[in-house]
């Protein structure tokens, strides 16, 4: 059978232990589960540093963690299952539950509850955090430092409006693999919105067009698009914000942007020949 190798942490040489008796491999090791402590860390393809960035785990993220080597990490992030390479400093102990995430599109973390000293890190939306106590506006972080409180919302708690949620990302970079507000792709600024909603979404364009909604078929002919229709081309995808325009980042114009969806369309069929693929609904 074939395996997605985005989604089968295993290789020829190592894989995870309850991939045994299913794939070929030297040695089957157990995960070490770890969390990311870095306000962003690159997934890669391979363990050198110019390798194809695939995702971005974001901080307080868990990954499943099967081999540690010469500066990198090989594992499968917890959140969408994709397997790749981090750098391993940018891993620590996972030492409690979370408790809030960022609800905004970037907030920062100080050493003491004052917004006019040094900034220690930037934490991107859907960063996973550990809150000990509420002080004033400030969100105590464990031993890691204080958050503007209004940027957190409980862990169990979601936004109502995914559209909302990207909206908050147009001009945001065009990065591809990204998942922040520094740089995010067309399938990235899908997850991290529907995951403020709380709705799972897959990684790449492939896997959401196959695992979204439901297809519609004839609609965009006949005028009936609705906000939060998702539109799919081939290694493409964008939201609608309404009827008939579409939010998406893209490699054209660089960033996120929102544009007539007759006018991306046009230009996606002359660049590449491809015409809407699929039209899904959620």
């Amino acid at each position: 059978m074939t395996r997605d190798r985005r989604l089968t942490p295993a290789r020829p040489d190592l894989a995870a232990d309850h991939l045994q008796g299913q794939v070929q491999a030297a040695r089957f090791a157990p995960p070490k589960v770890q969390i990311v402590q870095h306000s962003v860390a690159n997934l890669q393809q391979a363990p050198i540093p110019d390798a194809p960035l695939d995702t971005q785990a974001l901080f307080g993220e868990e990954v499943w963690i099967y081999e540690q080597e010469e500066g990198w990490a090989w594992g499968q992030l917890k959140r969408d299952h994709y397997v790749g390479f981090l750098p391993d400093v940018s891993l620590g102990a996972k030492t409690c539950e979370p408790t809030h995430q960022v609800c905004v599109p970037l907030t920062f973390l100080y050493p003491a509850p004052n917004i006019k000293l040094p900034v220690e890190m930037s934490l991107p939306m859907g960063a996973r955090v550990h809150c000990v106590s509420i002080e004033g506006d400030f969100a105590r972080l464990d031993q890691l430092g204080f958050v503007w409180a209004a940027h957190l919302s409980p862990v169990d708690v979601f936004a109502s409006d995914f559209v909302s949620v990207a909206e908050q990302f147009l001009g945001a970079p065009y990065l591809w693999g990204g998942r922040t507000i520094g740089g995010i792709d067309c399938s990235g600024l899908v997850q991290t919105a529907l995951a403020a909603a709380g709705i799972f979404a897959p990684r790449d364009t492939d896997m959401q067009q196959a695992a979204l909604g439901v297809e519609l078929k004839g609609i965009a002919e006949q005028g009936e698009l609705k906000r939060g229709d998702l539109i799919f081309w081939k290694g493409h995808v964008g939201i609608m914000r309404d009827a008939q325009t579409l939010l998406h980042a893209n490699g054209h114009h660089m960033l996120v942007v929102s544009e007539p969806l007759q006018v991306a369309a046009a230009r996606i069929l002359a660049k590449t020949g491809a015409d809407i693929a699929s039209i899904r609904r959620l």
